[in-house]
């Protein structure tokens, strides 16, 4: 099985933590979908799979036009073989979510909805410079309920300057009453390039607190615990049964295929990107190319590629299958690697599995790292 993901790079406004590639200029948009279904055209070898997973992200989705959205669909279905049942999620942002759109969503065969909550209080949204309040947030989950989704996601962010224990439990409280099942949950990142890198940089807003950001994850693991969810990755928290099954796929090393400018593809032996530039995307496009860069993914780099995915999830990385691909002489050398962890209890061993436990989740990427061949 296989996924595809379209990168719709439009935002009606630009948050400040943001480094995605977008546009706040959506004058194009039209000619991007037609674009981007062209690619689809252009790219129906690439997957020799039946499409199990769709997931229309960004940038901000939720603001095509429904004629857009079902020009895509219809591009979809016309040069892959999506399944039935297969998972189609949309990225929102709360202030796009009206009746008539869950309605048009649904018609077009929307069935899972994953909003940019972010945060649940107005200071907070105002400091990320986001584009909804903190009614709409609450409003489009009920409202989103109403008209039949089920299968909902929210981002949340904790780790900001002002945001509290308090608040942060208030954050995620109001989730679960809220009845979502699935909590996408981030710790503010601040990035090369970004209006809150300079902000920070010249003393307009305060710097990030390490310290917070480790003790509210911490305090975030036990709430979902006590809540029921599953902390199936690093950053995902579900109720049994709504696991995001797009991204689970990713972390299970499947192929997918990337369709927009800065879009990403994979198909297990080599990584393509396109363009992050809208002009230089649809003037390629428009002349039958598709630009983008390719790099083939050695034997070392797919082994730490999958020791980096693997380690993030609540299944673990499994020795096993490290044996049969790379052979037991490198398996050995991981476990042994791996012992320091174990003893430290950041890991334990489970069968053929070596799985984080939650003191090592606060260091997972380091300790990839230090497994790294």
């Amino acid at each position: 099985m296989a996924g595809i993901y379209i990168h719709i790079p439009f935002c009606r406004k630009a948050c400040h933590y943001c480094n995605f590639h977008f546009s706040t200029a959506t004058a194009s948009a039209p000619q991007m979908i037609r674009a981007i279904a062209k690619e689809a055209a252009i790219q129906n070898g690439y997957l020799n799979e039946n499409i199990a997973t769709i997931y229309f992200g960004g940038g901000t989705p939720s603001l095509l036009d429904i004629e857009d959205l079902l020009w895509l669909m219809d591009s979809l279905h016309t040069n892959y073989t999506i399944l039935d049942d297969a998972e189609i999620t949309l990225e929102t942002n709360p202030d796009d979510i009206t009746a008539q759109k869950l309605q048009q969503w649904k018609s077009a065969g929307i069935n899972r909805l994953s909003i940019g909550v972010q945060s649940f209080f107005e200071e907070d949204l105002l400091w990320m410079n986001r584009a909804h309040t903190a009614a709409q947030a609450k409003e489009s989950i009920v409202l989103a309920r109403k008209y039949g989704f089920e299968n909902i996601t929210i981002d949340l962010i904790f780790g900001t300057p002002g945001l509290t224990d308090e608040k942060w439990k208030s954050n995620f409280d109001t989730a679960a009453s809220l009845g979502i099942p699935h909590i996408s949950c981030y710790a503010l990142t601040v990035e090369a390039g970004t209006a809150l890198e300079k902000m920070i940089h010249l003393k307009k807003k305060e710097s990030i607190s390490s310290d917070q950001q480790s003790r509210q994850f911490e305090l975030l693991m036990r709430w979902a615990a006590d809540q029921g969810f599953e902390h199936y990755e690093i950053s995902n928290f579900a109720k049994p049964g709504f696991r995001s099954r797009h991204n689970s796929s990713y972390w299970k090393g499947l192929p997918y295929l990337g369709l927009g400018p800065s879009a990403h593809s994979f198909n297990g032996k080599s990584r393509q990107w396109n363009i992050a530039n809208n002009a230089s995307y649809l003037t390629s496009i428009s002349l039958g190319n598709i630009p983008f860069e390719l790099e083939e993914l050695t034997g070392t780099q797919q082994l730490n590629e999958y020791i980096m995915i693997r380690l993030r999830t609540m299944e673990g990385l499994s020795l096993k299958a490290i044996q049969l691909k790379w052979g037991k002489e490198i398996e050995k050398k991981i476990f042994q690697k791996a012992a320091p962890f174990i003893t430290h209890k950041k890991m334990i061993i489970k069968e053929d599995y070596l799985i984080l436990t939650n003191k090592g989740k606060l260091f997972a990427d380091g300790i990839a790292a230090e497994l790294f061949w």
